[in-house]
């Protein structure tokens, strides 16, 4: 596995507890990453020889400001393409803006700002107006990540058309939990395949405060804390990946058929049927199918603020 770019959940926690996040991002999530963290992932980034890239998400990355406006420097300075995805939170003025991003220009090639009905009241807020306006006076290049209702989806389906109301939900994370119930659904076994990532060479992964490396949220190729970063990408085949193996193979159906699992005549979509497969097989493997964070447990999640905090490599 050749990774070319690398996207760091600084943090679990956010100012928003959307209904289609995948990470169940929300004020009371546990898990930060530390400066001396970042500077560690980094370092193995760099190991590998192929990351170019390196992106600091969340949860909101904002939230930890000073952190990861270090971090976004070090990757700089490392040589590394840097972008920032956040839902614009601090931008309550084009001024305010201004003064968040300044120390971000020169720094970062990209800058994805989320804004949707699941974040504010309209398709495009007031906050993600003042930062694309601040981004460009500063000349941050800057997009908009927007995600539309489930009805909009449905009524695409059915008309055949677009709505241009910004991407499909994915049911996964808490959109099972929130929106299901509002999506049209599609018989189980029209769901052979995966089709938003690619399993058999991944060009990014996702790493998290805890160090788990993810080829889709919630399903852990290794833990870098444990396992060098390149060591887990050398080692990575997917054939013989437990839950990536059989996705590859034959999607979601694949993975309840090689586990025997039970399940509903209808669903969402792909990641539906598949995040409510891996939440069956959590207890068959523990060590991939985590963390709690990834699919809505607290009471674990909860032990790892201290070892998250605390941790210094």
């Amino acid at each position: 596995m050749k990774l070319t770019g690398l996207h760091l959940l600084l943090t679990y926690q956010c100012t928003f507890e959307c209904d289609h996040c995948f990470v169940f991002g929300s004020p009371s999530q546990t898990g930060v990453m530390t400066l001396s963290q970042i500077q560690e992932i980094l370092r193995q980034a760099r190991e590998t020889g192929t990351i170019a890239s390196i992106y600091f998400e969340g949860g909101e990355p904002f939230l930890y400001y000073a952190v990861m406006l270090k971090g976004v420097q070090m990757a700089k300075q490392m040589g590394f393409r840097v972008g920032v995805v956040s839902n614009a939170y601090w931008a309550n003025s084009t001024e305010d803006a201004l003064e968040w991003l300044r120390p971000l220009a020169d720094l970062i090639e990209d800058l994805s700002v989320s804004s949707d009905l699941y974040h504010y009241s309209e398709m495009m807020s007031r906050q993600a107006q003042n930062a694309q306006d601040a981004a460009k006076q500063l000349g941050i290049p800057v997009g908009v990540i927007s995600v539309c209702q489930p009805e909009a989806v449905n009524a695409a389906q059915t008309m055949g058309t677009v709505t241009g109301e910004g991407a499909a939900v994915m049911y996964r994370g808490r959109a099972v939990e929130k929106l299901v119930p509002r999506a049209a659904r599609q018989p189980w076994e029209t769901f052979t395949e995966c089709p938003h990532e690619d399993l058999r060479e991944p060009g990014r992964c996702h790493l998290d405060p805890l160090g788990n490396l993810h080829v889709c949220q919630g399903i852990s190729l290794g833990n870098i804390y444990e396992t060098p970063l390149k060591e887990i990408c050398a080692a990575y085949d997917v054939g013989a990946h437990p839950i990536a193996g059989p996705l590859l193979a034959g999607g979601p159906v694949a993975l309840v058929q090689e586990y025997n699992l039970p399940h509903e005549e209808n669903y969402a979509d792909a990641c539906h049927l598949c995040f409510e497969a891996r939440r069956v097989l959590r207890e068959r493997f523990p060590e991939i199918l985590k963390p709690d964070q990834m699919y809505g447990v607290e009471s674990q999640a909860m032990q790892y603020r201290d070892l998250i905090r605390g941790t210094a490599l």
